[in-house]
């Protein structure tokens, strides 16, 4: 269940950072009745990031194009991944 504070609660800072850390969960803090800001542990930060960053074929294929780029003969450079998205997707 969703551990919801108000925005007072920010007052006492190593509470809030105790049980960001012992929940292992986001805080939903409410400013006069409505959500207003979300605050977590950097450990759930980085484990939401995992989850939602770039997947393993979006950074082979940057990896990709700057192979290219260090080296023309493996295939047509581009100077940015920008650049080769904005062909491909002109085709």
């Amino acid at each position: 269940m969703p551990k919801i504070m108000p925005i007072t609660a920010l007052r006492d800072t190593t509470e809030i950072s105790e049980t960001c850390h012992n929940e292992n969960e986001p805080i939903f803090i409410t400013k006069n009745g409505y959500g207003d800001l979300v605050i977590m542990s950097l450990q759930v930060y980085d484990d939401l990031f995992e989850l939602k960053g770039p997947n393993a074929d979006t950074l082979a294929a940057i990896e990709g194009v700057e192979m290219m780029e260090k080296d023309p003969s493996i295939g047509k450079t581009y100077r940015d991944v920008k650049e080769m998205m904005a062909e491909i997707l002109s085709e």
